[in-house]
């Protein structure tokens, strides 16, 4: 093997393989298989030609991953290693453990795409794993297949899950578990292969839903133990109170059929289409997928996009922002698209919204549609505050739910107020004149290679400005917007003042803006008075009569704290926060302000973490997980309700 043959990366994994090599280990050689993990991952992945990817992890001992043609590792047999021990040996259960977790189904890679298009996996008996005990005891009848629904006179009665899919339940439910009593420090390689059996076994018995919960976890659980850049522990916690509130409920033989969900479709025909660009967004994920989404509107107010998202991290994104749009016979690149429009003939859409670039597709460039006229002149005249209630309609205990209703862009004529950290204030413009709850606009991408912070910077050193925005609402924060493009207001005098090859607007993500597109300033009396008779601060802090956050001020973090506690730390760091004064003085200050339920469910989950059982010698048993389990999963669903709740009250109150 040559020394100068090019670095690789590690391939994606189909669940049951690394599930499998896991399983074949020692009781001793898994105590050590977190450290190889660690090890194993920092070393060189080279690529040999004809004989996949190697990974030298010893004198001795090479081990050698062979990808499918979907450049997934999907069969046991595509992994080896040199060693004696092989197949049952640490160095290749500790590579495929290294390795990024492939999703059940084939897809190309999206705007929150966090590994590379992963493959199905091979079949496997699904587990037969203890349900835990249901808080009803629902009567269920078994459906011929998963879906089906039998109709009694005129109404259609769902059935309920089948057995296999509540034995499949029962088992991620028990892994889930598991993780959350273990925290993510004790949540190893070990804990992560039951949890990616278990994800495997919901893919056989129709779950796709459930094991795309399961998968998230996963890869939320390894980016918090790697320390990687831009985790967040609060999307670990909606990933796991999804997957245990999804698994509980069928595992109970709940029948609702949102919580089984559906695979996802490829492509389909979706005729001839009309299509105008919007704006531009930049995508760098965080295993080095880099590129470009273009999204456009049709004439009826339907939104779709144009993907060019391909390995190549930061550089792949800045490339792609001028790249050939492969759509038909096109010659438009996603600058220009992004400003003008297609008429797309035999066009095919996947179930998210992106058209494909299928043999039969054909496209012809067309004239764009000012942000003035058209589905875009009437997405502006919209309330703001409606468009983001619609926005924030998603179902609140579902992360993957929330974020595809939160998905459709918005738009809204504000007027900048100034600079807070690196967000900026504004307020919605109504008739020209300020009015409504302060509108926070916090940056889409904060990577130093993109501009978007430059750009949100730049509008913030201009109070006063006015300019219209096209992004998407924060469901997690308070009248909050993660803007993607912007434009002057028609009839304003103090507005952008952008080059004309920009056609009214730019993309925050790739245009950057200057000294020369910002009008000049004004003196603070010459700027118009909002409906509340304030007027907008230069340096961006709120007056004395702006409406308070309602979600910042509420005495809610002290619950927050504590679920992301029981996460991180797991069942024993929740037992040992319950000892002190300091949880009573917390249930206090939730009841005070109002939210006696939260008070109750905390004071349960911190009592039940720290539940001991005896038998008649006296002796600890162990009391089962179930139902410290439910009591987090209780007190993290009704955090997020009202959560959610709050931050609906916050755009309503500009109503």
């Amino acid at each position: 093997m040559s020394p100068n043959l090019p670095p690789a990366a590690l391939p994606p994994v189909a669940p049951h393989v690394v599930a499998a090599a896991v399983e074949g280990l020692t009781s001793r050689l898994r105590k050590k298989l977190d450290a190889a993990v660690e090890q194993y991952a920092a070393l060189p992945v080279v690529a040999v030609d004809g004989e996949g990817l190697r990974i030298t992890c010893g004198e001795d001992a090479v081990v050698t991953l062979s990808p499918g043609a979907s450049g997934v590792v999907e069969e046991e047999g595509q992994a080896g290693c040199s060693c004696l021990l092989a197949p049952r040996c640490l160095h290749r259960a500790a590579v495929l453990s290294a390795c990024p977790p492939a999703d059940a189904t084939p897809a190309e890679p999206t705007t929150h795409a966090t590994d590379p298009p992963p493959t199905a996996a091979q079949p496997e008996a699904p587990s037969q794993a203890t349900a835990p005990p249901p808080r009803t005891e629902p009567t269920v009848a078994e459906p011929a297949s998963p879906g089906e629904a039998t109709t009694a006179g005129s109404t259609s009665v769902p059935t309920g899950p089948t057995p296999g899919q509540v034995g499949a339940a029962a088992g991620l439910w028990a892994a889930g578990s598991a993780v959350l009593a273990a925290g993510i420090s004790a949540a190893g390689a070990v804990p992560q292969a039951e949890l990616l059996r278990a994800a495997h076994s919901a893919r056989l018995a129709g779950l796709p839903r459930a094991e795309a919960a399961a998968l998230r976890v996963v890869r939320g659980l390894r980016s918090a133990r790697e320390q990687r850049v831009g985790h967040r522990l609060s999307d670990l916690v909606s990933a796991l109170r999804e997957l245990l509130l999804i698994a509980g409920r069928l595992a109970a033989g709940d029948p609702d059929p949102a919580l089984t969900g559906t695979v996802r479709r490829a492509y389909e025909q979706g005729g001839s289409l009309r299509v105008y660009g919007v704006f531009r967004e930049p995508v760098i994920s965080a295993t080095g997928y880099g590129g470009v989404v273009t999204h456009v509107v049709t004439e009826d107010g339907r939104w779709f996009s144009v993907s060019d998202v391909k390995p190549g991290g930061a550089a792949r994104a800045r490339g792609a922002a001028t790249a050939t749009v492969a759509i038909g016979s096109a010659t438009l690149n996603h600058s220009q698209l992004a400003k003008s429009g297609l008429l797309i003939v035999g066009a095919t859409v996947s179930p998210d919204g992106r058209l494909g670039a299928g043999k039969g597709v054909r496209a012809t460039p067309v004239r764009g549609m000012p942000w003035t006229e058209g589905p875009m002149g009437d997405l502006f005249a919209r309330p703001l505050a409606e468009q983001a209630l619609a926005r924030l309609s998603g179902e609140v205990w579902s992360e993957s739910g929330t974020e595809e209703v939160a998905r459709e862009p918005v738009a809204c004529d504000l007027m900048i107020v100034g600079a807070s950290g690196d967000h900026v204030l504004a307020r919605m413009l109504t008739s020209a004149t300020p009015a409504g709850p302060m509108i926070r606009l916090v940056p889409a991408n904060r990577h130093q290679d993109l501009a978007h912070v430059a750009n949100l910077g730049r509008l913030a050193s201009c109070p006063g400005l006015c300019v219209r925005v096209v992004g998407r609402v924060e469901p997690d924060r308070a009248t909050t917007l993660r803007p993607f493009a912007v434009g002057p207001v028609p009839g304003a005098e103090m507005t952008l003042r952008l080059p004309a090859e920009w056609q009214d607007r730019a993309d925050l993500g790739y245009d950057r803006l200057q000294g020369a597109h910002l009008p000049p300033p004004v003196p603070l009396d010459g700027m118009p008075i909002s409906a509340d008779g304030m007027l907008p601060s230069a340096d961006g802090m709120l007056s004395s009569g702006e409406r308070a956050d309602p979600l910042a001020s509420a005495p809610l973090w002290r619950v927050r704290r504590l679920i992301e506690l029981a996460v991180a730390g797991g069942r024993r760091a929740v037992a040992e926060s319950g000892r002190g004064g300091d949880s009573k003085t917390q249930a206090a200050s939730l009841r005070r302000a109002g939210f006696k339920a939260a008070a109750e469910l905390v004071a349960g989950l911190t009592a039940e973490a720290d539940r001991r059982e005896r038998d008649v010698f006296g002796r600890l048993t162990d009391p089962g997980l179930d139902r410290y389990t439910w009591a987090w999963l209780a007190a993290a669903t009704h955090l997020a309700a009202t959560e959610r709740a709050l931050v609906q009250a916050s755009w309503r109150a500009g109503e």
